[in-house]
């Protein structure tokens, strides 16, 4: 008697798979049915029990668990093809590809990027080839090559020739003295103006923020200190930048550490935090100071708390002038450092921290991820 048809014995993996697709099911059809039909095989039914529970014929299932015991779950995207065969080879996919992917200045077209129509009639008269497509076909050729339309960025590497003497002094410093390195940066503009963010409401009824088009309070500018050691974020409202407010904070900050003990504090390359007056208080006081790399601040601990800055006491407020703009943010400031732990903030400050080090490749001025390794 012929042994019945039964899945080969599954990985975790393949069976924590299996299990999610069922159990949360799937956009679709056809990979909930077959995952149905690879665990009912896994858990010893046979093909006629399977084939009734999922309202299929029996060769179906048959073919279902041939085909994962030969490819894995690549059986549960079938690849089938109907209608005319293609008219395209693999090499004349991989020249749509480069096309597609290559500006068209570079290919003599006056034009910056490419549409599909515009793709489709370049390749139906490019010199020594002719691709005879049609726009969806072309579409359907690029999503399958992994091919997407998507929004270019700007970015700006750091020209400084001490680009990595600066990072890897940034991060002996934080390693080695976490409990006397701080953080100092500006934050802002900050304006008198409703501002968008997000609450809870009922469906299809957000809650609404006036505009406002008459903005005479000019802005302000939060100058914030954050201690490494201590997880607390300080700081206070300016009209402007300048030296002079980068000294009395940096005098803050001497004064959080009265032992007279070295600090290090790490700011940015702006002008006004690198003054000879600054310079010498500086050096005269033990205070070292750590500077980032140009275009690069992001190597700075205090972008991270801005971002939740930002988020709750900026989003979705209605100030009416400067003073209770200050006030809010400082209740912020006493609540976030009574709660420095508090998974809102730490979730607020892990989003931060990703963006931040999404910033952190080559393309921002760092270093490959095996050199800094």
């Amino acid at each position: 008697m012929a042994e019945p048809v039964r899945v080969r014995r599954l990985t975790d993996q393949e069976g924590q798979r299996l299990q999610q697709i069922v159990h949360r099911g799937s956009t679709s059809s056809v990979r909930y049915r077959r995952a149905m039909m690879l665990l009912a095989s896994a858990g010893g039914n046979r093909v006629p029990v399977i084939a009734q529970l999922v309202q299929a014929d029996e060769d179906t299932v048959l073919g279902v668990i041939h085909c994962f015991n030969e490819i894995g779950l690549a059986c549960l995207d079938p690849r089938w093809a109907g209608g005319r065969p293609r008219l395209l080879s693999t090499d004349d996919e991989d020249f749509v590809v480069a096309t597609a992917t290559t500006r068209p200045v570079k290919l003599g077209q006056p034009f910056t990027r490419w549409s599909l129509r515009k793709l489709v009639a370049y390749l139906r008269k490019v010199h020594g080839r002719v691709i005879r497509s049609g726009r969806e076909a072309l579409r359907c050729l690029l999503a399958r090559r992994n091919i997407t339309f998507q929004r270019t960025k700007t970015w700006k590497e750091s020209p400084g020739p001490e680009r990595d003497a600066k990072l890897d002094r940034i991060e002996h410093v934080l390693d080695r003295f976490p409990d006397r390195a701080f953080a100092f940066d500006e934050f802002g503009p900050l304006g008198i103006r409703p501002t968008g963010g997000n609450c809870w409401a009922e469906l299809t009824k957000p809650d609404r923020v006036p505009a406002t088009y008459h903005r005479t309070h000019g802005v302000r500018y939060f100058h914030g200190c954050y201690s490494i050691g201590d997880e607390t974020l300080w700081g206070v409202n300016r009209r402007k930048k300048g030296a002079g407010n980068t000294l009395a904070a940096l005098k803050s900050i001497r004064a959080a550490r009265p032992d007279g003990a070295p600090i290090y504090v790490i700011l940015d390359n702006l002008s006004a935090h690198k003054g000879a007056d600054i310079r010498r208080w500086a050096k005269r006081h033990k205070v070292e100071l750590c500077f980032t790399l140009t275009y690069a601040s992001w190597a700075n601990p205090i972008e991270a708390h801005f971002g939740p800055l930002r988020q709750f006491t900026i989003a979705n407020s209605h100030h009416p002038n400067h003073t209770v703009q200050t006030r809010a943010l400082h209740a912020y400031l006493r609540w976030r450092n009574a709660n420095a732990r508090h998974r809102d903030v730490l979730a607020a400050e892990r989003k931060e921290r990703a963006r931040i080090r999404s910033e952190r490749g080559i393309r921002w001025g760092g270093r490959p991820v095996a050199a800094a390794a």
